[in-house]
């Protein structure tokens, strides 16, 4: 059942997206060569633990820590670690924090230091991808018209959307209904209404779709090696335009 929230509700849940989006802007400034992974991770759940937030994904369905952190061929759920990040490294975080009954949930790719003509590609072509699907996000569209805008984009651009993992509702749980696939053809599944929120987030490889789980169970990469990056906002479903909750 997809769940309607009330505008109060909706601040609610922009006060977490709040915490989400200024974390995620803090650590870009944090991330450099020769950091590890989980000083990146510590360096966030304390900051959420400040503004009196938890963090969202510690212990959910069994995983092991606070953030997310993927590095190059590694698409999403990448858990943090001791090994550190060199130069012309790509970095995907992804954050997700409770705080008043509500979830927020956001993603960003960091270039670490300088990297390669086709990582900078990759990086913006992923994040206007999320801004076309975001485009879409309008009363009286349907879900897929997001996913077909973010698929159509990347592929224009000679990219591949991985299609094993998918947007979501989200609100007092942190996956709610619907599935928003970043892949599809528009004018199908769920009518957008007003008070809808999702998670939109495509994650967008230089090859092919395909990834593989590593033995930590939860580590996704791309099968093929190649770099991948996400981005990921919470939106609101208005009356125009979607609200960005995780927006600084």
């Amino acid at each position: 059942m997809i769940v309607i929230k009330t505008p109060e509700e909706i601040e609610k849940m922009a006060h977490a997206c709040k915490i989400v989006a200024d974390i995620l802007e803090d650590l870009k400034a944090f991330v450099k060569p020769g950091i590890t992974t989980k000083e990146i991770e510590m360096f966030a759940e304390e900051k959420i633990i400040l503004r009196g937030g938890t963090p969202a994904f510690k212990g959910y369905r069994g995983y092991p820590a606070s953030i997310c952190t993927s590095v190059n061929n590694q698409v999403i759920h990448g858990i943090p670690s001791r090994v550190r990040l060199n130069e012309g490294d790509v970095l995907s975080i992804d954050l997700g924090v409770y705080r008043d009954g509500f979830y927020g949930d956001g993603a960003v790719t960091i270039p670490v230091g300088e990297v390669s003509p086709l990582a900078k590609k990759l990086l913006k072509v992923t994040e206007e991808a999320l801004y076309k699907g975001i485009d879409k996000a309008t009363p009286r569209n349907r879900v897929s018209d997001i996913s077909s805008a973010i698929e159509n984009y990347v592929e224009a651009n000679g990219f591949s959307v991985v299609k094993a993992f998918v947007g979501h509702g989200i609100g007092m749980s942190l996956h709610e209904e619907p599935q928003v696939p970043n892949f599809g053809i528009s004018g199908q599944g769920p009518r957008l209404k007003e008070g809808m929120t999702l998670a939109i987030e495509p994650m967008v490889n230089t090859g092919g779709h395909e990834v593989s789980i590593l033995d930590d169970g939860w580590t996704a990469v791309t099968l093929d090696g190649g770099l991948s990056a996400h981005f990921e906002h919470t939106i609101a479903i208005t009356d125009g335009d979607a609200r960005i909750l995780t927006k600084i």
